[in-house]
């Protein structure tokens, strides 16, 4: 049965990495001594070592040991004998590209499919949608595909900002842009704010955290959802 966590972010304004969340974590991830932690999506500025290192401080605070997909010579293999899976955040066409590069796309959505728990930030929330055309990145780097695990039946937008009632901005908002994407695809969008996350057990798609999250359908006005909306009848 799928058991997953797919979080708009990994730090909330004046908390530390994962601090929020790390209740939810314990619960999650209890069934784990270790998880395998993915750092694909950072494109620079840190190194895998040291976001693992990082990671492992966060997760020691529940006594669960931290290491890095970098550190195996083989990637599948490393995502098959994963007591749970994190995959961080950064930069989602990163991220997608050596995921297919390390030919573990496929991987790692079978195994998780199958079970293995799995927590994914940011970036690594992205791509558990359908695809990763709802991300806020830039296209630093160019993916085989925009394919992405498909462990939910729509796409995400995670950091959905609300348009600032008093701003001067005159560029787009996450509201438009999603509209253009539906312009050109039917596939349901969740904005989700930070410190708002999906918990999926199974089939079930429940929305937690204390925010809103705002769903965007082709055609149809915008939904505000409640937490603890259950989602799982989204397709």
């Amino acid at each position: 049965m799928k058991s997953i966590i797919i979080a708009s972010t990994s730090t909330l304004h004046g908390g530390s990495y994962l601090e929020y969340i790390l209740p939810a974590l314990k619960q999650h991830f209890q069934n784990c001594n270790s998880i395998l932690f993915i750092p694909y999506a950072r494109p620079g500025g840190i190194t895998h070592d040291d976001y693992t290192a990082k990671v492992a401080e966060a997760f020691a605070t529940i006594n669960i040991s931290v290491k890095g997909i970098h550190e195996f010579e083989n990637a599948g293999h490393a995502i098959k004998n994963a007591e749970g899976i994190f995959t961080g955040g950064g930069n989602t066409f990163l991220l997608v590209t050596q995921l297919y590069q390390q030919n573990a796309m496929q991987i790692l959505s079978e195994t998780v499919k199958n079970g293995t728990p799995y927590l994914g930030t940011s970036a690594g929330s992205n791509i558990c949608g359908l695809s990763m055309q709802t991300t806020n990145d830039m296209p630093i780097v160019y993916p085989p595909s925009f394919q992405t695990l498909g462990l939910i039946p729509f796409n995400l937008n995670p950091h959905y900002l609300d348009p600032e009632v008093n701003s001067q901005h005159m560029g787009e908002t996450r509201e438009t842009r999603i509209k253009e994407f539906h312009a050109f695809n039917a596939i349901p969008v969740l904005g989700l704010r930070e410190g708002s996350w999906l918990e999926v057990k199974g089939e079930k798609i429940i929305l937690k955290g204390s925010l809103q999250a705002r769903l965007f359908k082709q055609n149809q006005n915008p939904e505000e959802l409640e937490p603890e909306s259950d989602l799982s009848h989204l397709k």
